[in-house]
């Protein structure tokens, strides 16, 4: 990645992150408005990058049972605040997942992961999963984050459904740029400076919500 365009994916994101959150906190109708828009635009994404007809139908209801994850996830529980911290825990395992993934694999490089998408490596993979299972260890071991009893109950195990989390968020970017080297995209847009389009910047996390989401049902 060009050093302006690193500039651009930084500031983006420093734009971005603080009003997802505060929609996330919010809720109700700005919330709604927020998925419904993130929705729309990555339904659009995907017919242009979703040429093979058959999985076209298939795409739209994947991404649209996992925006109702997403909803769902944030309104899990009767207090509101155990909602925004589950949503929000989930959400920056993503950005973490991503961070680590940039970071591990241009600092020490090494073979290639797949013929898929030829930029990432075994050492952005695994720097993915290093960086989130790292980071929520410091939180998680002090106590000062996340104030769902049943995700502090046993430390190894929250971990370890983090590092699962990752790779579910890693495999879900390889899946979307696999439909983009068939369709010969190198994006899905260019709404998102340096990010490209929605469904770049969310291919992870719409894996990560539908499987999360149905995870916490069974808790």
């Amino acid at each position: 990645m060009k050093f302006n365009e690193l500039v651009k994916r930084v500031i983006s994101s420093v734009i971005i992150i603080p009003i997802v959150i505060l929609l996330v906190y919010l809720g109700s109708y700005y919330f709604i408005f927020f998925l419904f828009l993130c929705f729309t635009i990555a339904t659009y994404e995907w017919t242009k990058i979703a040429k093979l007809k058959n999985y076209l139908i298939p795409g739209f209801i994947f991404i649209g049972l996992s925006f109702i994850s997403a909803y769902n996830t944030r309104y899990i529980t009767f207090y509101d605040y155990e909602g925004v911290l589950t949503f929000l825990f989930i959400l920056l395992i993503c950005i973490l997942t991503d961070i680590g993934g940039y970071v591990f694999g241009k600092t020490l490089k090494g073979p290639k992961l797949t013929r898929i998408s030829p930029n990432k490596t075994i050492a952005g993979f695994l720097g993915g999963i290093f960086l989130p299972v790292s980071v929520f260890y410091i939180i998680l071991n002090n106590n000062i984050f996340l104030k769902n009893q049943n995700l502090q109950s046993d430390l190894t195990l929250i971990l370890f459904f983090i590092a699962i989390l990752s790779i579910i968020s890693q495999l879900g970017d390889l899946s979307i740029s696999y439909f983009k080297r068939r369709s010969g995209f190198k994006n899905t847009g260019n709404i998102i400076p340096g990010h490209g389009g929605i469904l770049d910047r969310i291919d992870g996390m719409i894996f990560v919500f539908l499987f999360s989401y149905f995870y916490f049902l069974n808790l």
